[in-house]
């Protein structure tokens, strides 16, 4: 039997699985499966925590529902980090993925705070198919348009509206994912400024939909919204499921605090399981 743990930061839920002792060598087909919400257990990220290379003190491999690879996953990396903490005794923990390391530290309030690295701003860095201005990129789908892009180790395209909920969200986000101009598909937030020091945001996650909460979505929207002259660098991103609280430092890495939980833990047979 598989045994796993089902973790969420804000609603933004992950199965968590241990491949630290052995490669779990799961397919395509099977990572799917997990993932799906009606047949499986359910998630928005499949992860997969493997042996840990020197500097680090966990390797985290992040699956999408559809069976892609993910770069980077704030509210996950959160989870991951409290998970080595309380095995380790250690209050700093670092999180490796595919896009670089995540150092992470607990807080006395409870909460977790990770190092989400530097925001990249170039075109290629995000990347986009054609050299454009990232501050505007040339993108319009009904009620949207001129979003700013970044990559926060994944890439993100953030559209500012004046109202939120008016938003078809379902409808414009897997248009904006599979927009040409995102060679590699594209995280979509949509936000609504509320204050200079609070914004809403709501993001169509690439390869998962609509997701309750979204850290490196987060990322992108404190970076976006002060390069827009619309907050200050630090502020509190209201998301479906809950607050994370962003600060873009001036050497240009981003610190996003916020809560984890655990909902449950339990074993699931890895024979039964598509193939």
């Amino acid at each position: 039997m598989l045994s796993f743990r089902k973790m969420h930061g804000l609603g933004n839920d992950f199965v968590v699985l241990d491949g630290r002792a052995a490669p779990l060598d799961l397919t395509r087909a099977q990572i799917m499966a997990l993932a799906d919400r009606r047949r499986g257990i359910g998630c928005d990220q499949l992860i997969i925590m493997e042996p840990p290379p020197a500097g680090a003190d966990v390797f985290m491999r992040i699956h999408n529902p559809d069976g892609s690879e993910a770069g980077a996953c704030g509210n996950a990396t959160r989870c991951i980090a409290s998970l080595i903490a309380a095995e380790t005794g250690k209050a700093q923990v670092v999180v490796r993925t595919i896009a670089g390391d995540l150092p992470s530290e607990a807080r006395p309030d409870g909460l977790w705070q990770v190092d989400m690295g530097p925001a990249r701003l170039g075109w290629r860095d995000v990347p986009l198919a054609r050299e454009v201005d990232t501050l505007h990129v040339p993108l319009a789908c009904g009620a949207v348009a001129d979003p700013a892009a970044c990559s926060m180790g994944n890439p993100h395209a953030t559209f500012f509206v004046p109202d939120l909920d008016a938003l078809p969200i379902c409808e414009i986000g897997p248009r904006m994912e599979h927009d040409p101009i995102f060679p590699e598909r594209a995280n979509i937030g949509f936000v609504e400024v509320v204050a200079p020091d609070h914004l809403r945001l709501v993001v169509w996650e690439r390869g998962a939909g609509q997701t309750l909460a979204c850290g490196s979505g987060a990322c992108a929207t404190i970076v976006n919204a002060n390069r827009r002259g619309l907050t200050g660098r630090a502020a509190r991103i209201s998301m479906p499921g809950g607050d994370l609280f962003m600060e873009w430092r001036q050497d240009g890495h981003v610190l996003m605090t916020g809560p984890i939980a655990t909902a449950f833990i339990g074993q699931v047979d890895p024979k039964a399981l598509a193939r």
